[in-house]
């Protein structure tokens, strides 16, 4: 019996965003790729989006829907119980794709029984469509090894009964939607990427990519959510303070604490800490711990460990040797310097590492300045900042120094502390801040003033 189900269903999320729709929708209709159904769910706008959006109620591959303000992921289930197609892409109402980008995303579905999602590369577009730049992925079957970035929420093209498989979307968060079902996809599914440019991503002031600390938060609880509702192992991690002789930082006054405690008192708060060391081999560290900071280890190491060139990793080698972490499995060195590394930035890192089964693990910041060198001919900007075409694999990422998570088992194998595949958190402008400067230490204190009479969180 033939199978009358189109291939592939495309819904269209909107919210006021009657200005774009129309690209959106004719995006669809003229694909290369006419065996589809489109679904438009209009989330209770109250622009002029329900007048565009009826002139296409008579289009038989249309079917409308009208709902009252419910948010992304509940509206993204709506389609997903209403879809009829083999395989479902979500196109954001003021994004637009290219006319071939249905077939060619669902050809490579076609050819791949086991593959269950896959994304292309995109531009990124103005409110007038003008386009500012390309964003190129790595090739997901040659080069990568650990799936710690996710597809874009939208434009990825992923086989039905595997997303049901899956539960379909979490409705208890509100943004985010791409990576909380990235996270749990990943570790049942086979997942690739297009290299090919096959939608318009439009970045505008109403963008909710715009809200990093919103962003950071979820993803935080949605890894968190993960790791409970799966049972993931975690490792046994010890937290280690490493601190040089005559840092005065860490004894100086910070609020009601010190900057030493403080990262203690975190540290404590972490559930994903089994242990806390302070190593040191500077006497009135030794003395403060001992007096002040209960269930906290303090052990002396040598001073040539503490050298300006010398690698953590021999503090972690002289620990180990001497027995300090025979019954943990990772390692977190934590800096003193970075008082708003909080416990859930800690216990993020843990979760990271092992959802993404990551050797090690940065703490970073991506960095969007263009960085240049001098030649023989002046300034050059490096590593092709300044090309229209992104590529994935030249962004640039700051260590912010606050975390450095290491599988202690590995990196012993390797010699080193950073090893392996590389896992990372990003983490926000205020958790990286170094209070290593005198001027960065006044910030710090206005900063925890503003904390303490709630203007920031």
């Amino acid at each position: 019996m033939k199978d009358n189900r189109p291939l592939v269903t495309v819904y269209i999320t909107n919210y006021n965003y009657g200005r774009y729709i129309r690209k959106a929708i004719e995006s669809i209709l003229n694909q290369s790729l006419q065996s589809f159904e489109l679904i438009i769910i209009d989330d209770g706008s109250t622009d002029n989006s329900k007048e565009i959006i009826e002139e296409y109620s008579s289009v038989d591959k249309v079917s409308i829907i009208y709902q009252k303000n419910k948010g992304l992921n509940i509206t993204n289930n709506v389609a997903l119980k209403a879809s009829k197609g083999k395989y479902i892409v979500r196109l954001d109402a003021d994004d637009y794709m290219e006319l071939n980008a249905l077939e060619k995303m669902a050809y490579a579905l076609e050819a791949d029984q086991e593959l269950g999602l896959i994304f292309p590369n995109y531009y990124i577009v103005d409110g007038e469509e003008n386009v500012l730049s390309e964003i190129k992925r790595h090739d997901f079957d040659k080069e990568v090894n650990i799936l710690d970035q996710p597809a874009h929420g939208a434009c990825t093209m992923i086989r039905t009964d595997f997303l049901k498989k899956v539960g379909g979307y979490d409705e208890s968060y509100t943004c985010q939607d791409g990576y909380e079902l990235w996270v749990k996809f990943i570790n049942k599914f086979k997942v690739t990427n297009i290299n090919e440019t096959l939608f318009s991503y439009r970045r505008h002031n109403n963008n909710l990519t715009n809200n990093e600390n919103r962003i950071l938060g979820t993803r935080q609880r949605i890894k968190e959510a993960y790791v409970r509702k799966n049972e993931v192992s975690l490792p046994k991690t010890a937290a280690i303070i490493p601190i040089r002789p005559n840092y005065d930082t860490a004894l100086e006054d910070f609020g009601n604490t010190t900057f030493l405690e403080l990262k203690i008192e975190e540290l404590k708060k972490a559930n994903n800490i089994s242990k806390i060391i302070v190593t040191s081999s500077d006497l009135k560290i030794q003395k403060f711990v001992f007096d002040n900071c209960s269930d906290v280890e303090f052990v002396k190491r040598p001073e040539k460990t503490e050298r300006i060139n010398i690698s953590l990793f021999q503090t972690l080698l002289y620990l180990e040797e001497n027995g300090f972490l025979s019954k943990n499995e990772a390692c977190l060195f934590c800096a003193v310097s970075f008082p708003f590394v909080n416990a859930k930035i800690i216990d993020d890192a843990v979760n990271t590492l092992a959802i993404f089964k990551a050797d090690s693990l940065l703490s970073v910041r991506p960095e969007g300045n263009k960085f240049y060198r001098h030649t023989g001919d002046g300034m050059q900007a490096i590593l092709k900042q300044d090309m229209f075409t992104k590529m994935e694999r030249e962004s640039i990422y700051k260590y912010t120094g606050g975390i450095l998570l290491s599988i202690k088992e590995s990196a012993l194998k390797a010699g080193k502390l950073v090893h392996g595949n590389v896992g990372h958190i990003v983490v926000d402008e205020q958790a990286s801040l170094n209070v290593d400067s005198s001027f960065e230490r006044k910030v710090s204190y206005k900063l925890l003033s503003d904390i303490q009479i709630g203007k920031t969180v």
